[in-house]
């Protein structure tokens, strides 16, 4: 069941103030306790742009068109 246009909003605001600081903290947490500065610099972004990027993913349908106008709205 696809969720409504109101509740994707709602869904991506909780992601973004709550979701995102939270997973900041823990991907944070767990590549600090790894050895990447072992590892050339260049090897080290791509492990940090892969991570930086990997929550769009899954949620890419919570965020797909949540920017336009409501298509369920009465003009």
């Amino acid at each position: 069941m696809a969720m409504s246009y109101k509740a994707r909003r709602r869904w991506a605001l909780v992601i973004l103030l709550i979701g995102m600081p939270i997973y900041i903290a823990v991907a944070w947490a767990i590549l600090s306790r790894l050895s990447l500065w072992q590892l050339p610099v260049v090897v080290e972004f791509v492990v940090f742009v892969l991570v930086g990027v990997a929550w769009v993913f899954p949620l890419k349908p919570v965020f797909k068109g949540v920017g336009q106008a409501d298509p369920d709205a009465k003009d």
